[in-house]
């Protein structure tokens, strides 16, 4: 075991002090990256991927690219804080962001498809070893959780490659929910953990309600959603774990809320993201029992719960960890706002006017461009400078 070093990191570059840096950074460019090539794809502007296909390449991408740079990024950097247990720097964490983004390149290359899966399928694994040490070795047992989490995350890619390379039929669009449903487990993980905290701390006298009831039930259904999501063939069996746990978060938002949040923009985006949720579940259980259409329920978990989400807390943990404020100036105000438009646009015009798909499909995938473009021309420079106030990190 290694203590956080107390001196600055000397001439090791900024960018790979800690995980955070190169993983936010990495995911925030391949969200306006991939997000671009798909509507260019889409559009006929750019030939078709020819490994995973088209919609597969963008689903992969968001789901495994995206979100697994985020998770990586929190992880390596929230695992140091909680146990005081060295994280991957330097060459080591270089070597992890370079397996990431080899997996990316791969069918953008058209390297071998067996390599393309050995690549993208050695990232996950890669990281539960990097993190190991602070999460086995730390007081705190239950952070063992995100070692067996990547794992699950691991058998969902695998899932994906399976049907890319022949192996398995049928069983990509499992694995994608997989990795979608372990997602927002993590993210049910994270909001108990943080969301009472920054309410209480940045409202004087607010007091988070957090029930013991609604916090086990929680992750049982969750836990019973991804399973049956998984394992049966029927989708509607997931309809009533989909709905209780749907109405299990409205419980737990409104036993933290309190309205002042909202005229605080750092605190009011993860409100939205988590509010996000609670209506992409409601909309996926309807979904489920053919209700709805998939693919606007869908996407208010993604776009919405998923990407307003993790931007407001990359956005956060950029602040913190580089020795800033935690304000949000006003590009950062229209990252935010453009996120939630991005969402709004994704569910509710295919909802109401789906004959205008592909008129609401491109409008939300601009805002999310415009998102993620502001996000990397205003923390960019934070994610790779040293922080302000000469602290390492």
């Amino acid at each position: 075991m290694s203590a956080i070093p107390l001196s600055p990191l000397g001439k090791r570059s900024s960018l790979l002090a800690l995980g955070f840096r190169p993983f936010f950074l990495a995911a925030a460019a391949l969200a306006l990256l991939a997000m671009a090539i798909w509507l260019a794809r889409l559009w006929g502007l750019l030939p078709g991927d020819t490994y995973l296909g088209g919609t597969a390449w963008h689903a992969h991408e968001m789901l495994f690219g995206y979100v697994g740079a985020v998770i990586a990024g929190f992880l390596l950097t929230a695992a140091r804080n909680w146990t005081g247990i060295d994280t991957p720097t330097g060459g080591r964490l270089g070597a992890l962001v370079l397996l990431w983004l080899a997996a990316r390149l791969g069918p953008l290359l058209q390297l071998p498809p067996t390599l393309i899966a050995i690549l993208d399928l050695a990232f996950f694994p890669a990281l539960a070893l990097a993190l190991i040490p602070p999460l086995w070795q730390g007081k705190n047992k239950t952070n063992r959780v995100f070692l067996a989490l990547l794992a699950a995350m691991t058998l969902a890619n695998l899932l994906v490659h399976a049907q890319a390379l022949g192996l398995l039929a049928n069983s990509a669009s499992r694995g994608s929910r997989l990795m979608l449903d372990l997602t927002l487990l993590i993210l049910l993980i994270v909001a108990g953990r943080i969301m009472p905290f920054f309410t209480q701390s940045a409202l004087p006298g607010s007091q988070p309600r957090t029930r013991p009831w609604v916090e086990g039930a929680t992750f049982a259904v969750a836990t019973l959603m991804a399973l049956v999501n998984l394992l049966t063939p029927i989708p509607a069996f997931a309809a009533v774990p989909i709905l209780a746990l749907a109405l299990l978060q409205a419980i737990r938002l409104a036993g933290w809320h309190d309205r002042r949040a909202w005229r605080n923009p750092m605190l009011a985006v993860l409100y939205a993201g988590y509010l996000w949720m609670v209506v992409g579940l409601a909309l996926d259980g309807l979904a489920t029992l053919g209700f709805l259409p998939p693919f606007p329920a869908l996407h208010a978990l993604t776009t919405g719960a998923i990407g307003v989400f993790t931007l407001g807390m990359v956005t956060r943990v950029t602040l913190g960890h580089t020795g800033r404020d935690m304000r949000a100036g006003p590009a950062t105000l229209v990252a935010f706002l453009a996120i939630n438009l991005a969402a709004v646009t994704r569910v509710v015009p295919a909802l109401l006017w789906p004959s205008q798909y592909p008129l609401w499909l491109g409008l939300s995938g601009g805002l999310w461009i415009l998102a993620f473009g502001l996000f990397l021309w205003v923390y960019g420079p934070m994610l790779i400078g040293p922080r302000v106030d000469g602290r390492p990190g």
